[in-house]
């Protein structure tokens, strides 16, 4: 427990850390590859939502996967560069400031996206294995309810607690936060899975 207390940075890096993974993170592919592609501003269909479910709405799967890896690789990418060079806990907090940057991007009024990819992206940053742990529960609970939404709550509940039971009570800290932000920005998601309005996967219309 102590060492979760004992960060070993100084407020210059971690500052310095925090500045770097948020200008990753805030850097809107889904925004940016639609635009490119011809299929106008993502923001005016679906959701309004920069991430890839929404970029799957214009009916481009390859648009779609490929927002979802940049998504997620912006965090890694921000994790791995500050890690080498000022070590993991300021990698941690790279990651997790390109989870910020991703969901509050100033150069778009700080409305961005919902931050599945670049929680995953994070924890490839920090915690590589940890990803397929994320996958099977998405995947377990996505067989069982065929909810897209839902399995990204429970998948991210389930990480902090894994990390903490692995003895990584700092990252298992980190990810605990990143979850809650995250439940709160599928809060409309979670009112309608409650309601029982959600949209399953697969389903049109």
């Amino acid at each position: 427990m102590s060492e979760l207390f004992n960060w070993q940075i100084t407020l210059p890096i971690a500052l310095a850390a925090l500045a770097f993974g948020y200008l990753l993170g805030s850097i809107p592919f889904g925004l940016i590859l639609t635009r490119a592609a011809g299929l106008g501003d993502i923001r005016s269909i679906g959701s309004g939502n920069i991430g890839a479910t929404n970029v799957l709405r214009t009916g481009n799967k390859k648009l779609a996967a490929a927002t979802l890896l940049l998504d997620a690789l912006k965090a890694t990418v921000a994790a791995l560069v500050v890690w080498y060079v000022f070590g993991k806990e300021a990698g941690l907090l790279a990651g997790f400031a390109a989870f910020l940057g991703h969901l509050f991007p100033v150069w778009l009024g700080f409305k961005g996206g919902k931050g599945v990819a670049t929680y995953i992206g994070t924890l490839l940053g920090v915690f590589p294995w940890m990803v397929l742990v994320f996958a099977v529960v998405w995947l377990g609970v996505a067989k069982i309810s065929k909810y897209s939404s839902l399995s990204a709550l429970v998948a991210t509940l389930v990480i902090p607690v894994a990390l903490w039971f692995l003895n990584e009570p700092k990252i298992a800290l980190v990810m605990a936060v990143m979850t809650v932000i995250s439940w709160w920005k599928h809060e409309e998601n979670i009112k309608r899975l409650i309601a029982g309005t959600e949209s399953r996967i697969g389903q049109k219309g």
